[in-house]
């Protein structure tokens, strides 16, 4: 946000990795105006060229007069170098307004530059006895059209989807954004371990990047599903399985900063096994399905209360017919 003489004359944000940032985008919007304002920013401007020339110049070369930034970028390649840049050149930088705020902002961001993973969302919807199918694997619909609708605004606000190869066999997902105007479709994650997928698949067939991570050598296959447009990344671990720490080491590599899974009950147990989830999603129906239907993770060794795994509340609102409970780590 540009300010001159208390009034605002442009405002912006940072639309797409790779394209301008906001101060950018702001500056332009201003003009000659932008000399002697004042810029408002959420994150420390960049002092280093990535895909886009560092903001530090842009705010030089405008003539602004002061920079007020509510936090410092962790990104080693600035971690305060655009504020000693920017008072090196004689602008006034305030540091730390609405710190928290922003800091919950570009959260996926923060962590991923601070631990080399994204901040990973685990979404469920689950009957109030916490079943997400019937015995047979009958799972639609569970919750109500507008904890549906709800989740659509939870995967347009993340960088990737993350699904097991189990739901694509049985639920056969596109795993896009629905929203109308929303022209960014968030990367498609799938875990297959073994390298079943269906180059067909709907997964396979949406417009937008689709990355599988897989624990098999097997070259032809990986070959095909190349050709169809994928990106195969061999990862194994242990038990032939993919090795989901590395998995989030390379997304994060890849500039993932929120991750939002949908899946069933192996993935969502292994995620929470390795302590890689920040947030687990619950959406609660107000009915239930009984003891002989599936629950929502395979979470074998759990057999004393000591062994619980443990969340703390961070929201808890109602969505429709359903509850929506946000569970933190």
């Amino acid at each position: 946000m540009v300010v001159q003489n208390g009034e605002i004359v442009a405002e912006a944000w940072h639309k797409r990795a790779g394209e301008p940032h906001a101060e950018v985008l702001a500056l332009r919007q201003a003009g000659k105006r932008a000399r002697g304002a004042t810029v408002y920013v959420n994150l420390e401007p960049c002092c280093h060229r990535g895909r886009t020339p560092p903001c530090t110049s842009s705010l030089i070369d405008a003539g602004v007069a002061r920079v007020v930034t509510a936090t410092e970028d962790p990104n080693p390649q600035v971690s305060n170098g655009g504020i000693s840049r920017l008072r090196n050149a004689g602008i006034e930088v305030d540091v730390g307004v609405m710190r928290e705020q922003a800091q919950r902002l570009n959260r996926g961001f923060m962590h991923r530059m601070r631990h080399r993973r994204p901040w990973v969302m685990l979404k469920l919807a689950a009957s109030m006895d916490g079943r997400t199918a019937v015995a047979s694997g009958e799972s639609k619909w569970i919750t109500s059209e507008a904890s549906r609708a709800d989740v659509q605004w939870l995967r347009a606000k993340s960088s990737a989807i993350m699904t097991g190869i189990g739901t694509i066999l049985a639920d056969d997902p596109a795993l896009t954004v629905r929203l109308e105007g929303f022209d960014r479709q968030p990367v498609r994650v799938i875990v297959d371990s073994n390298l079943t997928m269906d180059a067909n698949a709907r997964v396979m067939t949406q417009p937008g990047e689709v990355l599988i991570y897989t624990a098999t050598e097997d070259r032809a296959q990986s070959d095909h599903l190349t050709q169809t447009g994928a990106d195969v990344v061999h990862l194994p671990g242990p038990e032939d399985r993919v090795d989901v720490d590395a998995m989030m080491e390379d997304l994060a590599a890849r500039g993932v900063n929120e991750l939002l899974v949908e899946a069933g009950r192996t993935l969502s147990g292994t995620l929470i096994r390795n302590k890689l989830i920040n947030e687990l999603i619950l959406y609660l129906a107000p009915h239930i399905l009984g003891d002989v239907a599936r629950g929502m993770f395979r979470l074998p060794g759990i057999e004393r209360l000591s062994d619980r795994i443990e969340f703390t509340i961070g929201d808890v609102r109602r969505v429709g017919a359903d509850l929506r409970v946000t569970l933190c780590a």
